[in-house]
């Protein structure tokens, strides 16, 4: 199914942006009430898709198991704002967890040596890769506008 795009950039520059920040994506899953639930995940792109990894009894796990609807979002928070969200689907890939986790802790920490890279490994057995494939993604930037008002 081809992505649909709007905003100002074009797909290959939405991709830049994903490879180039190193931010956490931010995931809305279905709630079984019916709210949506929120979580927050470091991700890597990947052909088109972008891969999380989650402990596999995590809720966001769990509720896109059940329903892999969803909507993300990744954007700065410092100024000049700009981002990318869209919605698409998301898959469980249990087979693939340890992998995207290790890859993952070399993009965000630089590898595996931290505090943080080796607790997070303590646990790699109960690790689930997740993809998701974006269906529809809506590009923003306030960079020409927030430099003016910045001068």
């Amino acid at each position: 199914m081809p992505v649909t795009i709007k905003g100002p950039w074009s797909q290959q520059q939405i991709t830049e942006f994903f490879e180039e920040v190193r931010v956490p994506l931010r995931v809305a899953c279905n709630g079984l009430s019916g709210t949506p639930v929120l979580a927050s995940l470091w991700y890597l792109p990947e052909e088109g898709r972008l891969w999380c990894a989650t402990q596999s009894q995590s809720s966001a796990a769990r509720l896109l198991a059940e329903n892999g609807r969803c909507a993300f979002e990744v954007s700065l928070e410092t100024i000049p704002y700009r981002g990318v969200r869209g919605q698409g689907s998301a898959e469980l890939a249990p087979s693939r967890g340890e992998e995207i986790l290790r890859r993952l802790i070399d993009r965000y920490l630089g590898g595996s040596a931290s505090k943080l890279a080796q607790t997070l490994l303590e646990r790699v057995d109960t690790e689930t890769a997740i993809v998701i494939t974006p269906e529809r993604l809506v590009s923003w930037d306030f960079t020409e506008r927030m430099t003016e008002s910045r001068n």
